[in-house]
């Protein structure tokens, strides 16, 4: 391995002082710290009380912070494909993959001259915010929502828009100085090395900084010999030495993937138990009448008319939001009747009023339900969409009153499966300040995934839906399921 050349512009005092730091015995991680309650089992088998992610406590806080992955390497060196590689072998719930990329400093005038006619050196640790970096980081570590720049590489600046990350189980961290920084690297519970040649690595940088970031041939070949090379030689390839573990080809090396994966389930405690177990206790299910039994035979049948799925599904809402509404507080109340008589009822109890907050679009199609029998409720939305690479829920639209603090919200998805965009629709609740106890999730049809999966992470959530079938298929469709699409139901 080559040392850093001597007085370059830009030492490697941001760096932990020596190797034998790095060596020392790491420190317990947050998932084995004995002086918290036990988290995975409490007799011979897991249960709700106590077998939550490590990330919540036997109360349904987050008593341990996230698990963070660092990924360091040169430019092109293949970080990225292996995160993403990483996230699909894990295959838990809450992976956030943060690019160092998002947090380089915003250019002055010359500066972005100079980097115009590539003079500009973006691989020098001064070109990243590691102030915002780290306060992003420590963070989303603790749970709670960020907004991450998203940086422009053809203007050499910050976009308008922020993007908005909610807390998260494990984070992937990946740069090329990931491990540059002291206050950074405490951050890291897990550190990688992602060790390329550096022939691969040019060619890869070639193509991308071609096709992607409309650089000429030319530029690129003189950035890379002038700042690239030596950047890589004098700060990131000695942080090497710091590494847990150095994964050889990148995204390649599926031998390495698995034992990084391996590693993070045993660390993080990151266990999927309570699939097997009994339907959570904050579970109510509409009761199985006949005449609930029938309009479910009803909308599951494939030749039912588009008309009668419609009537019929919107009836079912009915009855499950009036179901949902039981579950809020309610005081006795005393009125008197026009025969000068004394009634004694029940009113709700509570400072503020009831919100109703949608998961669209299908959420939406419950809305109507809930205005039928809830005088002038407020409504806030929420729109999650996959990320296609991450497979992981994303928040792109938000709208909520901004006092919905002291609310029992009511949280409408027409459908949930693997419980995914729940989970996250809570999550962003949460972040509001709504108390998780005055939160209910109300769909017409669940799946045990996705009903196991919202009560693990969130005991205090009332679950409320008319029916839980047994399976999700590759597609993350419940099976039996229903007979028609919901998109019916938004026309």
């Amino acid at each position: 391995m080559r040392c850093p050349s001597g007085g370059g512009e830009g030492s490697l005092d941001r760096l932990l002082p020596s190797v034998s730091t790095s060596l020392s015995p790491r420190k317990r991680t947050t998932s084995q710290c004995k002086s918290e309650p036990p988290l995975l089992r409490t007799s011979k088998r897991t249960i709700y009380t106590a077998g939550r992610p490590p990330w919540y406590n036997e109360h349904g806080t987050q008593s341990k912070e996230a698990f963070v992955i660092g990924l360091c390497g040169g430019s092109a060196s293949g970080k990225t494909t292996v995160a993403r590689k990483i996230i699909e072998a894990l295959d838990v719930p809450w992976v956030v993959l943060l690019s160092m990329d998002s947090f380089y400093k915003v250019l002055t005038a010359e500066q972005q001259l100079l980097a115009a006619n590539n003079d500009y050196n973006f691989d020098h640790p001064d070109a990243f915010d590691f102030s915002l970096l780290v306060h992003t980081l420590r963070k989303l570590k603790q749970g709670k929502s960020v907004k991450i720049p998203v940086y422009d590489f053809t203007t050499h600046g910050r976009q308008k828009v922020w993007k908005t990350v909610y807390g998260a189980s494990v984070i992937i961290f990946e740069g090329i100085m990931s491990f540059a920084d002291k206050e950074l690297l405490k951050l890291l519970d897990m550190k990688i090395f992602v060790d390329t040649d550096s022939d691969i690595r040019l060619v890869r940088r070639l193509r991308r900084d071609i096709t992607e970031r409309g650089r000429d041939i030319d530029g690129v070949i003189k950035q890379y010999n002038k700042f690239v090379k030596p950047a890589f030689e004098q700060y990131i390839e000695p942080t090497m030495r710091l590494a847990d573990i150095v994964v050889p080809r990148g995204g390649g090396n599926m031998v390495a993937i698995d034992l990084i994966v391996q590693h993070v389930h045993s660390q993080a405690a990151l266990a999927s138990a309570h699939q097997a177990q009994p339907l959570p206790q904050t579970l109510s299910v509409l009761e199985s009448t006949p005449q609930v039994r029938g309009m479910h035979t009803i909308i599951r049948n494939k030749e039912t008319s588009r008309d009668e799925f419609i009537f019929y599904s919107k009836r079912l809402m009915r009855l499950l939001i009036e179901r949902a509404l039981s579950f809020l507080p309610s005081q006795v109340h005393i009125v008197q009747t026009p025969q000068g008589e004394d009634y004694e009822g029940r009113t709700f109890h509570g400072k503020r009023q009831i919100t109703g907050v949608s998961i669209l679009r299908a959420g939406e199609t419950m809305e109507p339900a809930l205005r039928a029998v809830c005088k002038d409720v407020r409504i806030g939305k929420i729109l999650i969409q996959t990320n296609q690479d991450t497979g992981e829920p994303e928040l792109h639209y938000l709208r909520l009153p901004k006092d919905i603090s002291e609310d029992h919200v009511i949280l409408m998805d027409c459908t949930v499966s693997t419980g995914a965009a729940a989970m996250m629709a809570i999550r962003v609740l949460l972040d509001h300040d709504v108390r998780e106890d005055k939160i209910l999730l109300v769909s017409l049809l669940m799946a045990e995934m996705g009903v196991h999966s919202v009560a693990y992470a969130f005991p205090q959530v009332k679950i409320i839906t008319t029916a839980v079938d047994k399976k999700v298929n590759d597609l993350f469709h419940i099976i039996p399921g229903i007979g028609q699409t919901l998109s019916a139901l938004l026309i």
